[in-house]
């Protein structure tokens, strides 16, 4: 039978898996290989994807990829029985020569706990998250306690395979960067998965130390592992450590420093040599070893794992190597061979190669744990945040929820406070320039100026701090993977995976990341659609704005009107992806395959760094660029051209200036002037709109003297959906080029001006 037709519950054995290219490799390097036994956990709301417990962990596939593996279903899968035992140490410093740098690669699966473990050796403070993806590209820091070091964060890989853009990142920098030590961290709790990134990284013939993390899960639900068989199986040092509770981080790093400054390999050991099937792989991996060990030498590349690519048929390596045409087709007819007496085809035959060495492994040094409390206190939790009835409305009443908390609540005492004391020091430095006798127009300068402008932008720090709080939570506990999970069926109905979904969340915190976050999605078409459509998710730079035209309008409805922006964001972008899918991006979105981790209590020092970073982000804005165009809005609009001071605005500079644009605006109802330039300043930072409108306003009260109830909703929905600010707009340039960036400035500020048009009709309409 296929794999689609089990139902809940229902286990089965592999027996073939179809498909081709990539994302087949992609799913062999995941564990889905014939022989490997598997449970269906449960199906996505909407029917489809799919999860799947195999390997010891949670992997989601689509229905539409569940058809093509065949399956034999069982009844009770087996179990290991071993006993074994854990270990740790503490070891003394070690001299390291002082002439030289040393090089660490920190290597790992998606989700394993790398960056949480780069932190604890570096003192660094990267953002920590609960789903695959957090670390999108290399970060590099010193090994406390020595200077003369440099471990670098790569993003999180299933196999050197590389499947995606930032798995391409990873694999480089091993293979030719040449770190002088490996540290693969491996997550204790999915073992077998883990353990296939290890077999590869041992072919990589570099010094390697294999960190053990997560072992207090482990332990804590009754398993344990044999430590010194598991280092002499695989030929390395095997440290088990818990990164998140600092345990035995000073003995990987001792290990790993040792290894290092002695240049020591792994063991000669070959994987392939107790081959259960005549050693029909064995013979072909040291048959093409043989062939290719010239070529592979010559460009310095480590001839077994050159071997298995070439095999596996990696067009990377295959063009690296140069080979000839009667080179490329002896290889073929020895792969061929292969196939024949393994009757799987070359890509499962390595891969089983690989996963039958790691069951070995496990069978000899693993206690297989309890079922973990982690994995039965998510699968309660799932039954309502990923019910088939329950998930989207969840959703929806948890982000509504998020919204009025932070609009309504928390933070809105919290500016009320700020905004009282922002006033009270205002007045006492006009007092203190008066007193002091200042020039009138340094003291507009700074009262009129940058407490109006400035001032104002500060207020709505605590905003920006509570929303990203909230999102931090969502982000830590495991739930943001969730989301991908089950809006999979409703993204792909416009074009996208359920992956995407991530960087689209982000979005709502800063596009920025958003758009670097993109690089964890496998396919080209969907990572470029994504970065196009993420500006249209409303990003916490654009909350000032917001709040300043709902205090103004509308203070008794803030929270509907915030809620009924975001989503409009969201339905915009929505339409935005099916024009996209229609004549830019033609096509499906790839298959949707992801770890589903377990359910955490989010770490309060995760949540606070990640606030803490957004605030400084804030203040470092408001004190650079805001305060920047501040100075130069009050300049421009306080002189004429010939730079004399005007009593009147409408004679300034700047009222020339945005005079020019405003005929485009104002069959929106918002062509004033000082509209305009605001609008114009939130290409530099959103946040500048509202500094800039209380320096040419005076006060909210006085926007409304210019704006309707209607005209403020008109510049609300324009202010969503124009151009993203210049940072934005400087990460999709570096993402996707030049002609890209242009097109996201002019194509939103179309969009903006179009959207907001039928808005202003519709409502003018109905009231």
């Amino acid at each position: 039978m296929r794999l689609d037709e089990l139902k809940i519950g229902e286990k089965a054995r592999i027996d073939t898996v179809g498909g081709k290219g990539a994302t087949r490799q992609h799913f062999l390097d995941m564990g889905v290989i014939p022989g490997a036994k598997l449970e269906i956990i449960k199906f996505a709301p909407m029917g489809d994807p799919v999860e799947i417990q195999i390997h010891g962990y949670s992997l989601t596939l689509r229905l539409d990829d569940a058809k093509q593996i065949e399956v034999t279903k069982i009844t009770k899968a087996a179990e290991s029985d071993s006993h074994h035992t854990d270990r740790s140490s503490k070891e003394d410093k070690i001299e390291l020569p002082k002439d030289r740098v040393l090089k660490f690669a920190l290597v790992g699966n998606q989700n394993s706990g790398k960056t949480t473990l780069f932190n604890r050796l570096t003192g660094a403070n990267q953002h920590v998250g609960n789903f695959p993806g957090v670390t999108v590209d290399r970060k590099d820091g010193s090994i406390i306690g020595y200077p003369n070091t440099v471990i670098t964060d790569l993003p999180g890989i299933y196999s050197m395979s590389p499947y995606s853009s930032e798995e391409l990142v990873s694999r480089n920098f091993v293979l030719h960067d040449k770190p002088d030590a490996i540290i693969n961290i491996v997550d204790a709790t999915n073992i077998e998965r883990n353990l296939y990134l290890t077999m590869q990284l041992l072919e990589m013939d570099r010094p390697m130390v294999v960190a053990l993390n997560m072992m207090d899960e482990l332990t804590g639900n009754g398993g344990s592992i044999n430590i010194k068989k598991m280092t002499e199986m695989l030929g390395v040092p095997v440290v088990p450590i818990s990164a998140a509770k600092n345990s035995g981080v000073n003995e990987l790093v001792h290990q790993a420093l040792s290894v290092a400054k002695n240049r020591t390999l792994p063991k000669k050991q070959d994987f392939c040599l107790e081959d259960e099937n005549g050693g029909a792989v064995h013979r072909c991996l040291h048959g093409v070893g043989h062939f290719i060990e010239d070529h592979a030498k010559s460009r310095d590349l480590p001839v077994r794992f050159v071997s298995s690519k070439i095999i596996e048929g990696d067009k990377q390596i295959i063009r690296q190597l140069k080979l000839d045409q009667n080179e490329l087709e002896t290889i073929e007819h020895i792969t061929i061979q292969m196939e024949k007496e393994r009757n799987l085809d070359r890509s499962a035959a390595i891969a089983d190669m690989r996963f039958a060495y790691i069951g070995r492994v496990s069978k000899e040094c693993v206690k297989k744990p309890h079922e973990s409390k982690e994995r039965i206190r998510s699968e309660k939790i799932d039954s309502i945040l990923t019910g088939k009835y329950t998930a989207i409305p969840v959703f929806v009443l948890i982000m509504g929820l998020v919204f009025y908390l932070t609009f309504n609540v928390i933070g809105a005492a919290l500016q009320e406070w700020l905004e009282m004391g922002i006033d009270s020091l205002a007045q006492l430095v006009e007092k203190l320039l008066v007193s002091l006798n200042v020039n009138a127009v340094i003291q507009s300068l700074v009262i009129d100026g940058i407490f109006a402008g400035v001032g104002s932008v500060l207020s709505f720090l605590p905003i920006v701090v509570v929303m990203f709080f909230f999102l931090s939570l969502l982000e830590d506990s495991g739930y943001i993977a969730r989301v991908a999970f089950f809006m999979d069926k409703l993204l792909r109905k416009i074009g996208l995976s359920g992956r995407s979904i991530v960087p689209l969340l982000i979005g709502f915190g800063c596009t920025v990341p958003a758009v670097m976050s993109s690089r964890t999605l496998p396919s080209e078409r969907d990572r470029k659609m994504t970065i196009l459509l993420t500006p249209f998710m409303s990003c916490t730079a654009k909350l000032p704005i917001y709040a300043f035209f709902v205090n103004a309008f509308f203070p008794e409805h803030g929270g509907i009107v915030m809620t009924g922006i975001y989503l409009l964001g969201i339905v915009v972008g929505i339409l935005m992806a099916l024009v996209y899918r229609k004549f830019i991006f033609k096509g499906e979105a790839v298959p949707f395959v992801m770890e589903l981790p377990n359910y955490r209590l989010p770490g309060l020092q995760s949540t606070f760094q990640l606030m803490w970073e957004k605030a400084k982000d804030f203040l470092q804005k408001a004190f650079t660029v805001i305060f920047v165009a501040t100075i130069i809005v009050w300049f421009l609009q306080s002189f004429n051209f010939h730079f004399d001071l005007v009593t009147d605005s409408k004679d300034s500079i700047i009222a020339f200036i945005s005079g020019i644009i405003a005929p485009v605006l104002r069959p929106l109802g918002i062509g004033d002037w000082r509209i305009v330039t605001a609008l114009i300043s939130g290409f530099m930072a959103k946040e500048s709109v509202v500094s800039v409108l209380e320096i040419l306003f005076g006060s909210e009260g006085g926007v409304s003297e210019v704006l309707s109830p209607l005209s403020a909703g008109v510049l609300l929905v324009f202010s969503l959906l124009y151009t993203p600010c210049v940072a934005a707009v400087a990460s999709i340039k570096r993402e996707l080029g030049v002609k890209w960036a242009g097109f996201v400035v002019l194509w939103q500020c179309i969009v903006a001006w179009i959207i907001a048009f039928g808005f202003k009709l519709i409502i003018g309409l109905l009231v």
